[in-house]
């Protein structure tokens, strides 16, 4: 287990002032030292702002990449490896076109974009990202800069992990988020039943997450000034089998994960994750990214795990559909229906859901991926399963849809 990142939340202003990221890169050291000290690993520290939207207000959107550039220099002075803008606003339809620019323009800045906001779907957003993920996918040609941006249904401020992680409030603040796929691989190794296995994996959540908490609580030097929001526990993966997710889901009784029951033990796994007993925030659920997780990624070559089925799982799971390679010549319009998808489980359920999709250019359905990252696992371009909506769905509009009753 390790900590994938402390993520500091701030309102860097606009001018920026260079000044508050200094501070927070004297804040990222001084934690990331406290929890190594501890005996835990953190990889990355980082930083999130307010919207962007909100930063530079609608008459300056226009200087999004300028902004976006300037901010990753001074990023990196203040010793901080990454940093997210926020995401594009409904309010502001401008703000979601201005994004893959200031992609192009930038180095290690993520950005999110809005589809809903309370119980409403925004249609013409959710084209618009879409259209976000066709525009960066020819800027590195493996459609590696489709990293940086993620489509967004549901999704509160405060959570650590990117691209979704954004602040709101002008007090800044702190979160943790935990790369802890391992835990739940060793919890279920060779157990006879799942309550075995969930005990044993409720009781490491449990230590390890009041462990980092107390630590996080003893950098606070004044309530007032700083507040810590809590850990994010997904049982993010890295690309060995030893730290994945899927190997998680196989060791439980699954032949393949894609297969009947993967399902439930998604379920399962998220819901040991609420049992237990630490302070949430985010997601704090199975995560499935296709691409950072070895057996994701080999199931997912197989045809074993589709998009379909990443799809399901959300309904039970925590993030959504992550890194999820798709064909090069995808269209905003076939991506459409499946970011839509998305927000319905997201506010019937309501629960935060993302999509981190990457069209690689040039290739196709079951064609090999050849990214050169180390937090990536080689598979296969997954198929979509889609064509245009056609109206009523295919109108611009927003509509309400109001959680399931309980």
């Amino acid at each position: 287990m390790k900590i994938r990142s402390i993520t500091y939340f701030c309102n860097p202003k606009f001018p920026l002032e260079e000044k508050i990221l200094q501070d927070a890169g004297r804040f990222l050291s001084g934690a990331k030292a406290a929890f190594e000290a501890a005996g835990y690993e953190v990889q990355t520290v980082r930083v999130a702002a307010i919207p962007f939207p909100k930063l530079l207000g609608q008459n300056r959107m226009d200087e999004l990449p300028k902004f976006a550039n300037q901010f990753g220099k001074a990023m990196k002075d203040a010793g901080i490896f990454y940093a997210a803008l926020g995401p594009a606003l409904p309010e502001l339809p401008r703000s979601y076109q201005v994004i893959p620019e200031a992609i192009a323009a930038s180095e290690d800045i993520f950005f999110g974009g809005m589809m809903t906001s309370g119980n409403n779907i925004h249609f013409e957003q959710v084209k618009a990202c879409a259209e976000i993920i066709v525009k960066c996918a020819p800027l590195d040609p493996n459609g590696f800069a489709n990293l940086k941006f993620a489509a967004l249904a549901n999704v509160h401020a405060g959570a650590p992990f990117f691209p979704a992680a954004y602040h709101n409030d002008d007090k800044p603040a702190f979160a943790i988020a935990v790369e802890a796929a391992d835990v739940a691989v060793n919890a279920f190794d060779g157990r006879q039943t799942i309550d075995d296995g969930r005990q044993i994996l409720v009781a490491e959540l449990t230590k390890h997450g009041q462990a980092i908490a107390k630590i996080a609580q003893s950098l606070i030097p004044d309530p007032q000034s700083l507040t810590f929001n809590g850990i994010d526990f997904s049982l993010a993966p890295f690309p060995d089998d030893a730290h994945s997710l899927g190997g998680a889901v196989e060791k439980m009784g699954v032949q393949k994960i894609g297969l009947q029951g993967s399902l439930a033990s998604a379920a399962i796994l998220t819901e040991a994750i609420e049992r237990a007993d630490f302070p949430h925030i985010g997601f704090n659920g199975f995560m499935q990214p296709v691409l950072e997780d070895t057996i994701l990624a080999k199931r997912a070559a197989e045809g074993t795990l589709t998009i379909k089925d990443a799809l399901l799982y959300s309904a039970v799971c925590g993030t959504g559909l992550d890194t999820v390679p798709i064909p090069g010549d995808t269209t905003a319009e076939q991506i459409t229906p499946l970011l839509l998808d998305l927000c319905a489980l997201a506010l019937r359920l309501d629960k935060p859901l993302t999509a981190r999709l990457m069209p690689v250019p040039g290739k196709r359905a079951g064609d090999s991926t050849a990214f050169d990252f180390a937090f990536f696992a080689n598979s296969k371009v997954m198929a979509l399963d889609s064509a245009p909506l056609q109206v009523p769905l295919a109108a611009d509009q927003t509509i309400s849809l109001n959680a399931r009753k309980k």
